[in-house]
């Protein structure tokens, strides 16, 4: 079989706030933003089974979730390090949020709470130099929008990652790892009303963490740029795996 025709697996490691989950899991809107048919994807919830063997994906996509990485939960230490071993075997590998935390943590770099703070709404992300070269996000404007939604952050990268983008509260939003693994702290498979609806859960923590939930909640935009992150790795991978 090509790697072409090898489907993708996307990783589950949480699910959406309740209220959200009647627009589908996670991995729902991974593959729909990734502009992948259901034939395309395989999915493995990473809290209920074992991580599947290496070397049948074309690549691999890793979701967000409500848990910390901090508490080390046995289901979470498991699947870092069979990340790491997918890293260390060559495979195309794509962290979104909780993802991009327990790659960074797989690999050796460090994850806590984010000592600015929640973050959460339409972000401004800005792109380091080293992103001009990087084929996921060269070409992106310096400046663009992206939604996010954390707590826990990746406060150390791991040795050797290459940092592409930073916010105002928080200094590793992406980073790269050799030539195939990336982390991306934001949300590229949130549309404008997914982010609306995590704002609208998260109200009360906004509001007792010091933040205005309606002017962020008003703030929501789309965030095409960083949907385009997402669809270049898909794209890298067929092409590269």
């Amino acid at each position: 079989m090509s790697r072409k025709q090898r489907p993708f697996l996307v990783v589950e490691t949480g699910q959406p706030v309740p209220s959200m989950r009647r627009h589908g899991r996670f991995a729902h809107w991974i593959r729909t933003a990734a502009g992948l048919s259901r034939g395309e994807a395989e999915v493995v919830d990473a809290q209920a089974a074992e991580p599947p063997p290496h070397g049948d994906y074309a690549g691999i996509l890793v979701s967000g979730s409500g848990a910390m990485v901090s508490d080390r939960e046995p289901w979470s230490e498991r699947t870092a390090d069979w990340l790491r071993d997918a890293v260390h075997d060559g495979a195309a590998v794509f962290g979104i949020c909780y993802g991009h935390q327990l790659l960074a943590h797989a690999l050796g770099g460090e994850v806590a709470d984010n000592p600015r703070g929640i973050e959460m709404g339409t972000v401004e992300l800005q792109l380091r130099a080293e992103a001009a070269d990087d084929p996921l996000f060269t070409g992106l404007p310096e400046r663009f929008q992206a939604q996010a939604t954390h707590v826990q952050s990746v406060l150390q990268a791991p040795r050797g990652a290459v940092l592409l983008a930073s916010s105002a509260l928080d200094e590793c939003h992406a980073f790269r790892f050799g030539e195939h693994a990336w982390g991306v702290q934001f949300h590229p498979e949130f549309s404008a009303g997914h982010m609306r609806g995590y704002v609208a859960a998260r109200r009360q923590r906004l509001a007792e963490a010091g933040h205005d939930p309606a002017a962020i909640h008003a703030g929501v935009r789309a965030a095409p740029d960083a949907r385009r992150v997402m669809r270049r790795f898909v794209r890298r991978a067929r092409r590269h795996g």
